[in-house]
């Protein structure tokens, strides 16, 4: 008797939760239930895969390879019924979505009413995650796709969305506020540009290090946002240069046009954002389909990208 899928994924919820009773909740079963199951699935494999403690479950060297195959397994399964599913000019069902925090939240919302009123059976489950996190959980199959720097993915297809162009936040008293013109690596030399932090948003705060660098620039370690909102005020109230991504800043500029931003002039202040997904994934057609509708949004986002003052 081979291990069954549902032992699989008992398995693999107990690896991500540590504990039985959190696995047993996770999946809806009873945790003598589920532990029942796993027992049954190491005397069939001839092999302990979890270590049992007063203190939690701990995968055991076998356990580790058996849940990474356990993934690959339930994840070429889901792909199976999604193929089943899948129609190539139709979009419909539940897609697991992985997204950069820099551009989810500004570009999700008005794709989805746009999605909504094209294909109203589509539904999505939307997860925010960096870059580096997004490519191990894609290929784990725990999403269907993924928005986010295409140079960071790997055995990928991908949709081309969008140039995202950073900009600078000023305060109304700087000295770059006196003209709408974009400014220069040049303009930048000596000045502290405020970023999220390395260790919670990666790709964004690499690149802004990399123009830091290039420019003559300090990246401010005393300011350090947890999101793009508190990194704008800080540079409202004169603390440095906020570094922006472009949905991010022209929405808030049209929001409030007192809002003064400067775009970078530099091929180093543009990343690439993409629709990603598994080179294998059978959702290849109906995800190209998404990917034309999130460019259009995009475009229409960011327009001629001139601010509003």
């Amino acid at each position: 008797m081979r291990p069954t899928l549902r032992q699989l994924q008992y398995l693999v919820a107990v690896a991500e939760t540590g504990h039985f009773g959190d696995a047993a909740k996770r999946v809806n079963v009873s945790q003598p239930s589920l532990s029942a199951q796993v027992a049954d699935m190491e005397a069939e494999i001839g092999a302990t895969l979890i270590e049992r403690g007063r203190h939690g479950a701990f995968l055991t060297p076998r356990g580790k390879e058996a849940v990474r195959r356990a993934k690959l397994i339930l994840r070429d399964v889901e792909d199976l019924k999604a193929a089943a599913k899948s129609a190539p000019d139709h979009l419909t069902g539940r897609l697991r979505l992985g997204v950069l925090p820099t551009i989810g939240p500004y570009l999700l919302p008005p794709a989805a009413r746009r999605l909504h009123n094209s294909y109203p059976d589509l539904r999505f489950n939307v997860t925010e995650e960096r870059s580096v996190d997004l490519e191990v959980h894609l290929h784990e199959g725990q999403f269907d796709t993924v928005i986010s720097t295409v140079g960071d993915h790997s055995r990928c297809n991908s949709e081309r969305l969008f140039d995202d162009q950073l900009w600078i936040c000023v305060a109304h008293d700087d000295p770059l506020a006196t003209t709408p013109a974009p400014i220069k690596l040049r303009d930048m030399k000596g000045r502290e540009l405020l970023s999220l932090g390395y260790l919670n948003w990666h790709s964004l705060d690499l690149q802004v290090h990399a123009i830091a660098n290039a420019s003559g620039a300090t990246v401010s370690s005393e300011y350090q946002g947890t999101t793009l909102d508190a990194v704008r005020q800080m540079a409202e109230m004169g603390a440095g240069l906020a570094v922006l991504p472009s949905l991010y800043a022209l929405i808030e500029v049209r929001r409030d046009p007192q809002l003064i931003v400067r775009r970078i002039d530099h091929p180093m202040a543009i990343r690439s954002i993409s629709l990603v997904w598994r080179d294998t994934s059978p959702l290849d057609a109906s995800l190209r389909t998404l990917a034309g509708v999130l460019r259009d949004v995009a475009a229409d986002i960011l327009g001629s990208q001139k601010p509003v003052r």
